[in-house]
């Protein structure tokens, strides 16, 4: 038993590993290839050589992250055979199709155009090269699309029935699947953040060059392109994220509650700005205080979650005891092994062609299916996430997507006051500052996502713990550590190689050659 904790420990430790790894590369993909593509659109447009020149600098810059994201891409996918080969077998015929269409359709797509982007200068029109700058950006949108399909039917899993002779479950509905509530919201909250991310990484270089006093006419004229593409991005983000934290609010009860501290609900909650939690705190704790310190503004968690500032909001406590009017975990708990039991007997009805024992153990089975994972714990305790990682994700999340969203506004009031820009090397610091920081706020964002839902791999049907494969956590430790090592090198590598590209770029005049 111990070493089946300290497997399913290592498992997700190690595709929590390689899956931040890849959304550092990720959305500079997703945002980077539309700016690439309106700059091209200028000089198309305009016919002017040093839009030329610029689009061709951004380019190679997301090639280069380009070539990087796809090696952790395909690393992740295979995880799951190789880590996670229980959870594959559980809902393969669902989970798969997602990702099948991704790798057929939207990165076939990618493959194709982006071939045409960096080797068909000069070798097709203008109009088919530009064409196919487009087509590359939206396939890496559609890429990302089937890809959040499949992480938000983990997050809310439809459109499936339970076949008991296969032990697995199968599509029904691939449109519930492709388009069920958690899908559109998550992926447009997703995508427009890495818009945002682009905008600020165009910004972070170009303030660096201004800094260094080169190539300025390249930086105002990429900073222009980049600050109003990043306030769209930033007010989207912000928008399709307050969606999602309204469908979190019914489908996940839970991590909505982790993501705020929130133990005790009920009518007219309030929202916590900023708080720092009671480590003593927890569902066996009643007595103690939630937070130690907090800033927190009156009924705005109801307002968030229900449209309502009076409505209701149900805390940790009040969905392990089932006051929220659901069943309580206890009673889902003792389902969860009826249903378990139920299926045991049906194999065993199955084994023996006792097709009057079949019948009876799927209708149990069938009554108690929605609380299938829950018959995996023994207590309700262990079916609550892991609360101060979630809280403190969300709000340094939130916290630095405000900042970030002021910084933008002020950066488009100061990009047509040229002299400023040239000058301000606060506003350059910043400017530069806000690279890393857009990149902590987006994995914050995936961490509140994905620790939130725990210990789910899918939500209330199959817990971590039941979805590893039949490996030793020697072997999984040795992959860790191998990933952890390839991965940082492959960081380093592509950071090395655009600082370099950036330096010996940023000695030649681009605009004024």
């Amino acid at each position: 038993m111990n070493d089946l904790f300290s497997v399913v420990d290592w498992s997700r430790a190690q595709f929590a590993l390689t899956a931040m790894y890849h959304w550092l590369f990720v959305p500079l993909t997703l945002g980077l290839s539309v700016i690439v593509s309106i700059m091209e659109t200028i000089y198309y447009r305009t016919g002017n050589e040093k839009w030329l020149k610029i689009t061709k600098f951004w380019m190679t810059l997301f090639g280069i992250n380009f070539a990087v994201g796809v090696a952790t891409g395909i690393i992740l996918e295979f995880e799951f055979g190789t880590n996670w080969s229980n959870y594959s077998w559980f809902v393969g015929d669902i989970f798969g199709a997602p990702l099948a269409i991704e790798g057929l359709l939207a990165f076939f797509m990618e493959a194709t155009f982006i071939a045409v982007m960096f080797f068909g200068w000069g070798k097709v029109s203008k109009g088919f090269h530009l064409a196919s700058c487009w087509l590359t950006a939206l396939g890496t949108t559609i890429s990302a699309f089937w890809i959040l399909v499949a992480n938000s039917w983990m997050q809310y899993p439809v459109g499936m029935e339970f076949d008991p002779a296969q032990m697995r479950n199968v599509m029904q509905s691939f449109s519930e699947v492709a388009f069920n509530q958690v899908v559109i919201n998550k992926f447009l909250h997703t995508v427009m953040s890495g818009w945002t991310l682009s905008a600020l990484f165009v910004i972070g270089v170009s303030g660096w060059l201004l800094m260094k006093k080169r190539n300025n006419g390249m930086a105002i004229l990429s900073i222009k392109v980049a600050v109003w593409f990043g306030i769209v991005g930033m007010l989207a983000t912000m928008g399709f994220g307050d969606g999602s934290a309204k469908v979190v609010a019914k489908v996940q009860p839970m991590k909505l509650a982790a993501m705020e501290g929130l133990y005790d609900g009920g009518n007219g909650v309030e929202i916590v700005g900023f708080g720092v939690l009671n480590p003593d705190k927890n569902v066996n704790t009643p007595e103690a205080d939630d937070f130690l310190f907090k800033i927190a503004i009156p009924k705005g968690l109801s307002f968030l979650a229900t449209g309502d500032f009076d409505g209701y909001v149900p805390g940790i406590n009040d969905l392990i005891n089932g006051t929220s009017g659901s069943q309580s975990y206890q009673e889902r708990i003792i389902c969860g092994k009826m249903a378990h039991e139920a299926l045991r007997q049906y194999d065993a009805g199955y084994a023996a062609n006792d097709t009057a024992l079949m019948a009876r153990a799927k209708n149990v089975l069938d009554d108690n299916f929605s609380n299938f994972g829950y018959g995996y714990f023994d207590k309700p305790e262990e079916v609550v996430p892991n609360v101060p990682i979630t809280f403190y994700a969300f709000h340094l999340m939130v916290l630095i997507g405000g900042y970030l969203l002021a910084f933008l506004f002020v950066v488009a009031f100061l990009v047509y006051r040229t002299e400023i820009m040239q000058k301000s090397r606060i506003l350059q610091w910043l400017a530069i500052a806000g690279i890393p920081l857009v990149w902590i706020c987006s994995e914050c964002g995936w961490i509140t996502a994905e620790v939130g839902r725990q210990p789910w791999i899918i939500e209330g049907l199959m817990p971590t713990r039941a979805a590893v494969s039949a490996i030793s956590s020697g072997s999984v430790q040795f992959t860790f550590w191998l990933f952890a090592f390839i991965f940082t090198s492959l960081l380093i590598a592509e950071i090395s190689i655009m600082l370099r590209y950036i330096h010996k770029k940023s000695l030649i005049d681009i605009v004024n050659q």
